[in-house]
């Protein structure tokens, strides 16, 4: 009973964080760099070296910024869908092997048919690189919990051993 109710726990979450990426790949090319463009101003008008900057230097290193900001998004974002499967998966009486590839697997097709998704929104494109990002993102949740398991594991065994 208590596997069912973590269960549809992780689901709910999963299915909120899958529906969060598709609301951030529907909105169009204006609509997602401005989200991008309004986290960069907070991030660089409270730093000085910035500021202090000629406007051309300042722009430049402005849009280095948000790109590396949006790469952030997805990956983390990723590292949250990796991290969440991997804890469903978790509750089945599979192999570790088995467990990695059907969390890695249905990772790594969301995050393609959310690229194909965004070629259909005007001013977007797909990105073989965002792919790259979403799956280390994947790959990062997994490990994530394979090593809280892991440490998990062997405290319950230290324990055991001084009972």
């Amino acid at each position: 009973m208590k596997k069912n109710i973590y269960r549809i726990i992780i689901s709910i979450l999963l299915i909120w964080t899958f529906f969060i990426i598709f609301g951030f790949s529907n909105q169009n090319g204006k609509e997602s760099s401005g989200i991008s463009k309004k986290i960069t101003q907070i991030i660089t008008t409270n730093i000085k070296y910035i500021q202090n900057l000629e406007e051309n230097q300042k722009n430049e290193i402005t849009n280095r910024i948000e790109k590396i900001i949006r790469k952030l998004a997805h990956f983390s974002i990723y590292t949250l869908v990796g991290l969440l499967l991997m804890l469903l998966v978790n509750t089945y009486n599979l192999k570790l092997t088995n467990k990695i590839a059907i969390t890695s697997i249905t990772g790594i097709i969301y995050a393609i048919s959310d690229e194909i998704h965004q070629s259909f929104i005007p001013g977007r494109s797909p990105q073989v690189t965002d792919v790259l990002l979403d799956t280390m993102g994947v790959i990062l949740g997994i490990l994530w919990v394979i090593l809280v398991i892991k440490i998990k594991e062997k405290n319950v065994e230290t324990c055991q051993k001084k009972s």
